[in-house]
């Protein structure tokens, strides 16, 4: 299968850092060189990759823990054609560098350019879309099992890193693999080691040898003759061969699972790398492999090496020294604003407890970490086990923050509803990046977390105007404990707001009065209300503060309806949220039978695509502009 897009290859030249990268065009052209040569093509891919983020920000230490694991799987398999599934795909700078989308490179995770994730929509060569772990061996069975009723000969890789195994997706993949014994190979990239002493020439020996043919062929041999054993013998057959591939450096966890294990192996060494990856595609074994590559993240520079968390998400920086170029914030953000408070809280109650699922740093739950870590639990990427692990905390008297962003919750919704919400247990669930969230795009945009929280008996759901308005409801959150209860906020900056010295607990489905007016009321809920704000004073309408999705303010708004032609909700969420609860009340307490009229501004009714929040905002219908055109409608 090839790639219809010409990409014109860069001339060689004496003055270019990349000579050998330069005649790359597509992952065919890596089949015409030598390991020796594909080394250098490795190391120039590594130098591309961090001048070009670099440049635009986003993930660095993910994809340059895999340079020679791309290489190495591209020079040897018929990708496209072969299907490459990246798990999580945060990591695919450099596949994307090497599969026709070089010359797009420095567009990456900006308006209009390149995804920094995989995304079907952009190339042939990215098979499965992912921005969430944990979904590339389910992704690759069902692809596999696809080639088998197509009658297609095509192998499937997937790659998955240890952190995105933990999750019970991935496990339940690997049981389902194991039991159907489809030909595909998952690379476990573990970077959350050192390279252990048994990886060296002697690993390496050994690794190629168990993945060749005569080896498969022996083994499998082997295990049809002790079937035939009485069961004492069988038992010690199979005893003396796990010990052995113990020996061997390898776990036989994966081997109960139904999969064939090759490792540990060095993710960086192509030498290694290679020859295994060559015996795998050529091999007539049926079942699935796995390969258990130790990688080293943000490897080949410096900078991300000696990072605590090498580099893994970064704005744009200088290439000598690592230094980021950070502007100044005039106000604190958000998730710092919730994590402080939240760690002041803390401190004169004991009942608080912390948990997110592998996010720490991105909910601001590192701080409260810090100030409590006997409080403070990091599950791991398995937020259904956080959301439960939370109720059995509330069940018990406790009282669990549980900090997650708005899209990761939706993995644990079903948790949600019947750990939670049916015994109405009182976990306060802390949504963080809920709304447009710019370069990250759909895949990370918490738009839904008002229309399916909201849906639910016994929820209560909040989202402040401004940080200090976030400072009274994670206050209001840790005093609520007749049920479940959820805070949503934006990623980014609060407004500058002066904060208060106590956090005041709000009453439970009460909104505020903002600025009283004439003929149109804003009611407003979450972080929208400064574009409202100004909307309001300049066609001098009434604005409400709203504060809760659920339960809403009924008695204002049907005062509001007394004594106003129109009324507009704003949320940034997506339909059927805020503003479809207002109208289904409205309708229902006949206070649309005088007249007066209602219109929703939402989210659009699709997933839109990377830019700045505030070209999100513009093309969403939710900013200054779009709320004034609508007023003058009315």
């Amino acid at each position: 299968m090839q790639n219809t897009k010409v990409v014109e290859l860069r001339p060689m030249s004496e003055d270019s850092k990349t000579p050998l990268l330069d005649m790359v065009a597509y992952p065919s052209d890596l089949r015409n060189y030598s390991t020796t040569q594909l080394k250098q093509i490795a190391n120039e891919l590594r130098l591309e990759t961090i001048d070009a983020v670099s440049q635009t920000g986003g993930h660095l230490g993910a994809g340059l823990g895999v340079v020679e694991l791309t290489v190495a799987i591209h020079s040897v398999f018929d990708t496209p054609y072969d299907r490459l599934i990246w798990d999580v795909g945060h990591q695919c700078y450099p596949h994307k560098i090497l599969t026709g989308r070089r010359d797009r490179i420095r567009t990456i995770r900006q308006g209009g350019g390149l995804s920094g994730f995989t995304k079907r929509s952009e190339s042939e060569y990215d098979p499965f879309g992912a921005a969430h772990s944990s979904t590339s061996i389910s992704a690759g069975l069902g692809m596999a099992a696809a080639a088998d009723h197509k009658g297609e000969d095509r192998n499937v890789i997937c790659v998955i890193g240890d952190g995105s195994i933990s999750a019970g997706m991935a496990y339940e993949a690997l049981n389902n693999a194991g039991a159907l014994k489809k030909k595909m190979i998952v690379i476990l990239n573990d970077n959350d080691m050192s390279i252990a002493p048994p990886v060296g020439a002697m690993s390496k020996y050994l690794s190629r040898l168990v993945s060749s043919r005569p080896y498969l062929g022996a083994r499998e041999r082997g295990k049809s003759i002790t079937e035939h054993l009485p069961k004492p013998l069988r038992n010690v057959a199979k005893s003396v061969e796990e010990g052995a591939r113990a020996a061997l450096g390898t776990g036989t966890f994966f081997e109960e699972m139904g999969f064939y294990y090759i490792g540990p192996i060095d993710g960086h060494d192509l030498d290694a790398l290679i020859p295994v990856l060559r015996n795998l595609r050529d091999t007539e074994q049926e079942g699935p492999f796995l390969i258990h590559a130790i990688t080293q993240k943000g490897r080949g520079y410096a900078p991300a090496e000696q990072a605590a968390d090498k580099m893994h998400g970064v704005s744009s920086f200088d290439v000598s020294t690592g230094a980021q170029n950070k502007g100044k914030a005039a106000a604190p953000a958000y998730t710092k604003v919730f994590a402080d408070t939240l760690t002041t809280l803390a401190n004169t109650d004991d009942k608080i407890i912390g948990i997110t699922a592998a996010m720490p740093g991105g909910t601001g739950m590192d701080v409260f970490a810090k100030a409590h870590p006997e409080r403070m639990y990091d599950v791991g990427i398995a937020e259904q086990h956080a959301v439960t692990f939370a109720a059995g905390l509330a069940a018990e008297g406790l009282k669990p923050f549980c900090a997650i962003y708005s899209s990761f919750l939706q993995r644990g919704y079903d948790q949600l509803v019947h750990d939670v919400a049916i015994q109405n247990l009182p976990v306060r669930f802390i949504l963080d990046r809920a709304g447009l969230v710019g370069a990250d795009g759909c895949t990370h945009a918490g738009a839904f977390d008002i229309a399916y929280l909201s849906c639910l008996p016994n929820m209560v759901v909040m989202a402040p105007s401004d940080e200090a308005e976030l400072a009274h409801m994670t206050a209001t959150a840790a005093a609520y404990d007749l049920g479940p209860i959820a805070l949503r906020y934006p990623r980014g900056n609060g407004t500058g707001v002066e904060m208060p010295n106590t956090p005041e607990i709000l009453e439970i489905g009460k909104g505020r009065m903002v600025r009283e007016g004439k003929d149109i009321a804003i009611l407003n809920l979450g972080c929208r209300m400064e574009d409202a704000m100004k909307a309001a004073e300049e066609g001098n309408y009434t604005l409400a503060d709203m504060r809760f999705a659920k339960p809403i303010d009924t008695e204002m708004i049907a005062e509001i309806a007394k004594t106003h032609r129109a009324i507009i909700t704003i949320e940034e969420g997506s339909r059927n949220g805020f503003g479809a609860s207002v109208l289904e009340y409205m309708a229902n307490a006949g206070l649309l039978d005088g007249g007066v009229k209602m219109r929703a501004m939402t989210l659009p009714d699709i997933y839109q695509d990377h830019d700045t929040q505030d070209k999100q905002y513009a093309e969403a219908g939710l900013d200054y502009t779009a709320i004034m055109a609508l007023a003058k409608t009315l």
